[in-house]
């Protein structure tokens, strides 16, 4: 299946849902990319700053690594286009009407939502929500 870059077809046909576990995010001041990759990072990104990781909570406890706030992880599972325009605006839009923090992550096939952990039950029902509504907007 190609990448969708249509947007009313990414929110109609997304089907939001939460991974296992929680994570959070660390940022390693003199780290290089590849540096930690024992800890099986999510994700990594190397800023000016340092090398920021998106971990397992409990990979970042046991090494040691300094964390602010917890997150769950919810993928949008739709095969969603790097050219696509205005998917992330469309979801971050939805979670700020419920007072939800989120940190995207768009990789190659899907887009990753980060939010607080404690609100992941109630970002993932929004989402749906969004997803149900573009839906019936498509079909009618």
């Amino acid at each position: 299946m190609s990448a969708i870059t249509d947007l009313d077809t990414l929110l109609g046909s997304m089907s939001p849902c939460a991974s296992d576990g929680q994570f959070v995010f660390c940022s390693i001041a003199d780290g290089r990319y590849g540096m930690h990759a024992e800890l099986a990072p999510v994700a990594s990104f190397q800023e000016q700053e340092g090398l920021t990781l998106v971990l397992p909570q409990q990979a970042a406890e046991r090494a040691g690594l300094a964390y602010e706030g917890v997150f769950a992880m919810i993928t949008l599972n739709v095969h969603s286009s790097l050219a696509a325009v205005g998917l992330t605006a469309a979801v971050a839009a939805e979670l700020t009407k419920a007072g939800i923090s989120a940190n995207v992550l768009a990789a190659c096939f899907h887009d990753h939502i980060f939010v607080p952990a404690a609100r992941a039950s109630e970002a993932l029902a929004a989402l749906n929500a969004l997803a149900q509504r573009h839906a019936a907007n498509r079909a009618g």
